[in-house]
């Protein structure tokens, strides 16, 4: 018998506190014979005053429209589905899925930003983290309770003296003057009758402390330190009591005596104030708080998970440098901060200091520019120890020099006295892939470490040095790996929000999100190629990945008017070819001062997007059925590809710019109609390839689509000569120097040891990794030809040596997977394709098979 499985909410792993009052639904199926296919299905939804079911003729599972009258503020439902197969036959009823709306109305607000009143240098990094709280009484038998929080700043709230939620860094980095994200908490558990206390910790984060580089600026979003909190306590006989932040609270300074993104954490364990968030503290020498304010509209749910703590990792040595310094190497470049177990006596201070690179056996604190990267812990001195980790900070690092530790510090580090804590954005794990190859192997770990340490609530583009923000371009190619490695579609559709958000009003889109002052080069905002084109391909990427139409029709005038201006600045002629551009940014081959000065005419990039981006809108209108539109976007995709054509492609069918990306960019972007040229592009690619040693000769722009444009013109050796060479530049050239994250650039470490002079030299992007998507599609052969893998393209492409590959892929529909392995000269095949998805099946040699759910399993001999 079929099996439906319980029903997922929108994209939310967890549906408390949703901010859709129709969310959408979706599930996977399972047990389904050979020849099943779903009908129809019937979506039953329990509320309060009763249930009600919904039949709806559809083969539909993904995303499929809430069923019932929209849900109000709070309520809280049940659904479940039912499927019908073409047999006529119903499923029995999947599990339930209960799920819980958060304040969807401004009104449901009363709640109104309150802090300590700060007398502090507004220019100092140094500034106290603050403490905020509040006693009150439960007066009858709890049914349910929620808290629902925000603040200026990042806040942990705690009831009882208990810590509230697991998420950490909240409510993370939204372009706040518009959107200030809140979040839902079930606090049922931690009250109970009597007198209770209600309390948050407040740390500068994004809001108000410093942010970018050439010393930064403070306060960029506001001056205050305010917590938003409205407790909500429903009881058993129907009442409800709502406990709001307002004049009532007090506050008082917090034992974090400094707390900064970029700078870290000193903590006074001795000023610590015991029991101060339970009911029985003595407050009255604590002030009473400012009352701020905050419109209630720019209060919203979150669209993806939040940040929280994933995993431990503890040392792999302990290591005494030159200068006789401790330093600990947890044997990974990860994102995180440091949990410390010490006892010692009162006073004395534990200082950590990160780097992710040592250099001549120090660590090596240049890279990170600014950034100060060090956290104090100064101790009560407690006899049976103490515990710690910085509460509003993180940091970038694999290396971390310990000072002043009281006791032995290699027995304390091999008894798990010192932690490394991984965090980013808590994302659900889609992709995997393995080969025969341990390096190829280790890249792609690699580039899911730097994903991970790169998605701290919003996509940025390193985590350690004094910078981290939402560069535009970087996840706009990044965005077809991390939709294959991770489940990004509620993370990056609430980040598109904020790019809007922030987008200019005649369409330009900033070259970072949310924006930050800065100097120089990037300021004024002016529009840039391959970075602005986020509106339009990483929608569309969320599209293919996930199935989402929704996340087309929201951003579709953000993608229509970037096209719009490019248009404008392009003029009749349809050559975007004045202005500034970053152009094949971080082309080896670029000056280490100067990373946009590639081997690819900037302008030759810039049409390129334009035509790319023209074509895109035009597909998103078709999808929306928006006729007009579609032909209208298509008709001027059709102008610039013939511009691009006539301006940069020569008649023997070579381009003016000579170079690995030109030719990337025009197969892969489909700017070659006529076959010949495209042969000859291919060819030429291919030429340029192993003329340079099969070394990398691209940047940011060019490295995502080079090994899909050999592949496509049917140079897949020369692809896997260039991902499988080790000299540098390379890929496999950074596993051997010791890589753990993707570099920012190639040659961040060089032949010889030392660290790039450059100073942008990161040892965690996740750019350059663009690579392990074509290793899914292309080497292992798993891709999506419909969106949300609704039909699966299996077309694994052996080479370069490989004995076996493998991918599986959560899809919207299940798992889909494919394994592939040589055995005497015969190409043996495994696939799994799920249930209410079909795929074609294209080996080497032969003519393409459909295949419909379930396992295949097939055996040819190999095609050299």
């Amino acid at each position: 018998m079929t099996t439906a499985s319980a029903p997922r909410i929108e994209h939310h792993r967890e549906p408390l506190g949703i901010g859709e009052p129709r969310p959408r639904l979706s599930w996977t199926l399972s047990e389904a014979p050979a020849d099943w296919r779903q009908q129809s299905y019937a979506i039953t939804v329990v509320r309060v005053d009763g249930e009600e079911t919904v039949e709806v003729a559809s083969s539909e599972q993904v995303l499929v429209p809430w069923p019932s009258r929209a849900l109000g503020s709070r309520e809280r439902v049940a659904v479940r589905v039912a499927v019908q197969g073409v047999d006529g036959r119903w499923s029995e009823p999947s599990a339930d899925t209960w799920l819980e709306t958060g304040l969807l109305r401004p009104e449901d607000w009363s709640a109104r930003p309150v802090g300590r009143e700060l007398d502090e240098n507004p220019e100092s990094d140094a500034r106290r983290a603050t403490l905020v709280r509040r006693g009150f009484r439960v007066d009858g038998e709890i049914a349910r309770a929620r808290l629902y929080a925000t603040a200026h700043g990042l806040y942990e709230a705690e009831i009882n003296g208990m810590r509230v939620g697991t998420d950490t860094l909240s409510p993370g980095w939204t372009v706040y003057r518009e959107r200030l994200r809140y979040y839902t908490y079930d606090v049922t558990g931690l009250l109970h009758d009597g007198e209770n206390a209600l309390g948050a910790w407040l740390g500068d984060g994004w809001y108000r402390g410093r942010l970018g580089w050439r010393g930064g600026h403070r306060n960029v979003f506001g001056g205050d330190l305010s917590f938003l909190g409205q407790l909500e306590i429903t009881y058993a006989d129907g009442r409800r009591e709502t406990l709001a932040t307002d004049d009532t609270w007090k506050g008082a300074p917090s034992p974090i005596l400094r707390s900064g993104i970029y700078d870290g954490e000193d903590h006074d364990a001795r000023q610590e104030v015991p029991g101060w968030s339970t009911a029985g503290f003595d407050d009255s020498g604590w002030a009473p708080v400012a009352v701020r304010d905050r419109d209630p509209h720019t209060l919203v749910a979150p669209t993806g998970p939040p940040v929280r703590v994933t995993e431990d990792v503890a040392p792999i040595a302990v290591l005494t440098s030159p200068s006789g310094a401790r330093i600990l190497d947890f044997g990974q470049n990860l994102v995180g901060r440091v949990r410390i177990r010490v006892t010692g006596p009162r006073g004395s201070t534990v200082t950590l200091r990160t780097a992710e690179v040592l250099q001549e056996g120090e660590i090596y604190m240049r890279p990170l520019r600014s950034a100060r990267s060090t956290d104090h812990y100064t101790l009560a001195g407690h006899s049976d120890g103490e515990e710690w980790e910085p509460r509003f900070t993180f940091h970038g690092f694999r290396y971390v020099e310990v000072d002043g530790w009281p006791g032995d510090l290699d027995a304390d580090a091999a008894a798990g006295a010192l932690t490394a804590r991984v965090l980013h954005t808590d994302l659900e794990r889609t992709g995997w892939f393995t080969c025969s190859d341990p390096l190829v192997e280790q890249l792609h770990r690699n580039v899911v470490w730097g994903m991970r340490g790169n998605f701290v609530d919003i996509p940025t583009d390193c985590p350690q040095r004094d910078e981290r923000v939402g560069w535009t371009g970087d996840i706009q190619v990044f965005g077809p790996t991390a939709s294959t490695l991770f489940d990004v579609s509620g993370m990056l559709s609430g980040w598109l929000r904020d790019v809007e958000a922030d987008q200019l009003p005649d369409g330009t889109v900033p070259w970072f999100v949310p924006v930050i002052p800065t100097h120089k080069v990037w300021d004024p905002i002016r529009p840039g190629a391959a970075w602005g084109d986020v509106v339009t391909l990483l929608p569309w990427t969320l599209h293919q990945r996930f199935g989402d139409v929704g996340v087309l029709a929201t951003q579709f005038e953000s993608a229509r008017r970037w096209v719009d201006k490019i248009e404008s600045a392009a003029g009749p002629d349809r050559l975007w070819n004045e202005g500034f551009q970053l152009g094949d940014w971080l082309d080896p081959a670029a000056p280490p001062q100067d990373p946009g000065a590639g081997r690819t005419d900037r302008y030759l990039v810039a049409t390129a997007y334009f035509a790319r981006s023209a074509r895109a809108v035009a597909d998103i209108a078709r999808v929306l059925d928006r006729s007009a539109d579609a032909d209208r976007y298509a008709a001027l995709a059709a102008e610039v590809t013939a511009a691009f054509c006539a301006a940069y492609v020569k008649p023997d069918g070579t381009m003016t710019s000579d170079a690995q990306t030109a030719y990337a960019l025009a197969i892969v972007f489909d700017l070659l109609p006529d076959s010949a040229q495209r042969a000859r592009a291919g060819a030429r690619l291919a030429e340029l390839v192993r003329a340079d040693g099969n070394r990398i000769a691209t940047g940011f722009v060019g490295t995502p689509l080079v090994c899909d444009a050999l592949t496509m013109t049917g140079h897949t050796d020369t692809a896997y000569d260039l991902l499988l060479e080790r000299g540098c530049p390379s890929w496999l050239y950074q596993v051997i120097q010791g890589a753990t994250t993707v570099w920012e650039r190639w040659d961040a470490l060089r032949p010889d040891g030392t660290v790039n002079p450059g100073t942008m030299t990161s040892f965690n992007h996740y750019a350059l990794g663009a690579v392990a998507d074509w290793l899914h599609r292309s080497v292992a052969g798993l891709a999506p030809v419909e969106p949300g893998y609704r039909r699966i393209r299996f077309a694994p492409r052996p080479g370069g040596g490989l004995t076996h590959a493998s991918a599986t892929q959560r899809t919207p529909y299940g798992e889909a997977s494919i394994s592939w392995r040589i055995e005497q000269d015969e190409l043996h095949v495994d696939l799994v394709v799920p249930v209410g998805s079909t795929a074609e099946l294209d080996l080497p040699g032969r003519d393409a098979e459909e295949l419909g759910h379930g396992a295949h399993t097939r055996s040819m001999p190999l095609v050299r």
